[in-house]
Formats: C-alpha cells, structure tokens, sequence
C-alpha cells in the first residue's frame, strides 16, 4: 500500500500526481524488479506526454516503482498460454453459434465513432473460452444444457481478450472472463429473460451481492447465510468468481470492485421501479441510470487484469472519475445500439437509448436510433478528451497504463458488439 502520507485523503490532483510522480522518477535511478511487456498504444487516447528521463531509467519506471510503500503497483511478466492442439475441421451445422476464435467481420453502426483494433490472439480466446466453459459447467453449474448455444453465442473469450490487450497471462484474462460471465448471470436470471422479473428483484440482488461484500454476523446465522451462497446459478457464480479475483487483487481494488457492483445493483433496481410502474423516464433520466446500470464494473479492473494497481488516491480523483463514467456510459449506449433490434424482438418492452428517445421527444424510430448514435459520440469525444487532460496533469505510470488500458477496453467492447453477429443485427436505417 502505498503510504498514507504521500495521499492525504482529501489531496487534489495536482498535490497527489505531484507527490507519487516526484516519488517514482526520484526511485528510477534505482535497480528495480524485471520490467514488463509495455502496453501496445492505443488509438483511442493521445500519446502520453514525454517525460525527460533517460531511456534506461524510463524503462524502469514503466516497469514500476520499488521501495517503501509501492509493494501494491506490482507488475507482472507476460506469459503466453501454451499452444493448442491443431483443431479438427468441424462438422457442426451451420446454424451453430460461431467458434470462440472465429472472427466475424460485422458491420460496425454507420456513424458511429469508434477505433478499430486488432484481432484479439486466437490461441488466447481458444484457452480462455476452454477455460471459462470448464468453470461454468464443472465448477458452479451455471446453466442447463438447452442454454449451452447461448453461452457459446456469447463469446465471452473473445470480448475479454479483445478487452484486455495487456493482460499479462490467461489466468488474468479469466478474472475479468468471471465476473463478466457472473454478472450477465445475475442479469439474465434475476432481470431480464430467464426467469427474471422486476417482482422481489431487491432482496435477490441484496443477497447475492454478499457474497462480493460478505455478510458478518453472528455464530447462530453465518452457517445459513453461507449456505445461500450456493442456493442458485448467479450466486454460485458471484461467489467463485470473487474468489478468484481476491487472488490477485488487492484490497482497494477489491474494495473498489464492490462499490461498482454495488452501483451496477442500483441501476438494476431502477429500470426494475419504471418496469413494474410501465413508466418510461425522461432522456435524461434514463442516461442517469444508465451511469449506474451500465460496464463500469469492467473497465475499473483493467489495472487487476494487467498485473498492477492504480493507487487508491489516484483512482478516487474526480477527474479519473469521470473519465471512468464517461467510458463506461458510451460502453453502455454502444449496447444499447448494437441490441436495438434484438431487444425489440423480446417480449415486452425493453428500455434502450433510442425507445425513450422516440417516446419522450416524439420522434421516428430512425430518428430516434440516429441521435442515440450523436449522443454515443458525444460521450466518446468527451471520455478521451478527459483522459488526455487527465494523462497530461498526472504523469505516473500506473495512471497512464490505466487510462490506456480504460481506453483499450472501450475499443474492444465495440469491437465485440460489431463482430457478435449470433447476438446483434443492425436495423434497416441507412
């Protein structure tokens, strides 16, 4: 942990970039631990600036700090997964979901901005995807045979590689390929359709949420709360899932995570409250609860994921803030977008971006679908104009990595939605 006296808890960012970022480039000239694999740059945010330290002792700032009270920004070496065996030509019919490695091309939303990005290593989505399947079904049970085409369909493998280009092994891919599984779990079973409903959804979001935060109590109760953990699908899931993660993690970062849950978890409730009412909220309220329903639980581990930590002082700051809401609001309309005509197919009435648009301001669906694609925008030209600002008033390496990783899973999260064509399709609006 880094020490308390280097992060007042009330310090701004000037005071606290300048007080750790003094710290590290003093620490440079010192032998540190063997520097890791450099992130790849991403194109979604400028360059960082450059700072005036000699190539060999920028290396081993980028490789992290050593000393007292930089035990938590650890790095760790990259490792490639061992090669997999030459797969077999498949004779699955062809309506099957695509496999976990296959990339499929997909249109992206015309007008939309975003980044392309590489092909995520396919030799890592196939380790992933193998791995994640043998937890979800040998491990927690998660789901029953006549839903295995949907967990395929989903390609989770491929998002979280695509997502988390700097992971330095697979087993930190499968942290963040857990908990991504876990929550679609907890929001498939709990909301949405299967066997979700709006009807008692606070008292089963409450408990499964203990067991990310745990429940203490008293000898007589904790036997049977522990018990619950393990009562259905999502539960089980959250519970290993967390297990996992608080193998890397440390304590803020898991603490962090929580408070991300815990937001996700309200979100939930709200758009569960205009459901059972038939209530379809203003534009602007909607965007409110989309701040809170939203991907943020994802891109605020990029730094577990990556093998290191973003102090705790730095991630608090308002301007890492928001770069974080921003990020994960326009994560949250490009699902909004990419689902559009999925969700119209779904019984009942599915809240998204361009249906309270439509409603609240009396426009066409196409209308109503284009500004949804103005406002995505908006939101992504002002996250990387906040991330630049915040790169340049903060040049520590943990916050620079982590701005580049939140970026990285921006691209990829688009990346995942463009190319799911088991899941999306666009609509017929251009």
């Amino acid at each position: 942990m880094p020490d308390p006296e280097l992060f007042p808890v009330q310090s701004s960012l000037p005071t606290a970039a300048s007080h750790f970022g003094a710290y590290v480039l003093a620490d440079a000239a010192r032998a540190l631990k063997a520097a890791t694999v450099a992130p790849p740059p991403v194109s979604s945010l400028p360059a960082p600036p450059a700072v005036d330290v000699p190539a060999a002792d920028l290396r081993r700032i980028l490789g992290g700090p050593s000393g007292l009270g930089t035990a938590s920004l650890r790095f760790t070496r990259r490792e490639e997964p061992p090669a997999l065996p030459t797969p077999t030509p498949s004779t699955a019919p062809s309506h099957s979901p695509p496999s976990s490695s296959s990339a499929v091309e997909g249109s992206p939303i015309p007008g939309l901005y975003h980044h392309p990005v590489a092909e995520p290593d396919p030799v890592r989505v196939e380790e992933v995807s193998r791995r994640i399947k043998a937890w979800a079904v040998d491990e927690v049970d998660l789901f029953p045979e006549d839903w295995e085409d949907q967990f395929d369909g989903f390609s989770v493998g491929r998002y979280m590689v695509a997502c988390h280009p700097d992971a330095p092994t697979v087993d930190h891919l499968m942290l963040a390929t857990r908990l991504m599984v876990a929550e679609n779990a907890v929001d498939d079973c709990y909301c949405e359709d299967h066997g979700g409903s709006p009807v008692g959804l606070g008292g089963r979001l409450l408990l499964a949420h203990t067991t990310l935060d745990p429940l203490h109590t008293t000898a007589e109760y904790q036997p049977q709360w522990a018990e619950s953990l393990h009562s259905d699908a999502p539960r089980r899931a959250y519970r290993s899932a967390m297990e996992y993660f608080l193998q890397e993690a440390g304590p803020s970062q898991a603490d962090r995570y929580r408070h991300d849950m815990a937001r996700l978890h309200l979100g939930y409730l709200a758009e569960a409250a205009w459901a059972e009412q038939d209530h379809v909220p203003e534009v602007w309220e909607y965007l409110a609860m989309r701040q809170f329903n939203n991907f943020r639980p994802c891109p605020t581990i990029t730094d577990t994921v990556g093998g290191y930590e973003l102090p705790a002082d730095l991630h608090a700051q308002p301007a890492m803030q928001r770069v974080i809401a921003l990020a994960s609001n326009a994560t949250t309309i490009v699902n909004d977008l990419y689902s559009y005509t999925k969700e119209l197919a779904s019984p009942g009435r599915h809240l998204n971006l361009p249906v309270v648009i439509a409603e609240r301001e009396n426009t066409s669906d196409r209308e109503a679908y284009l500004k949804a694609v103005e406002i995505h925008n908006e939101l992504m030209r002002d996250f990387e104009t906040a991330a630049a600002a915040f790169a340049t008033a903060c040049p520590v390496p943990s916050a620079q990595r982590f701005l580049r990783g939140v970026a990285a899973w921006v691209d990829g999260n688009h990346y995942w939605h463009r190319t799911n064509t088991y899941r999306y399709s666009l609509p017929d609006f251009w």
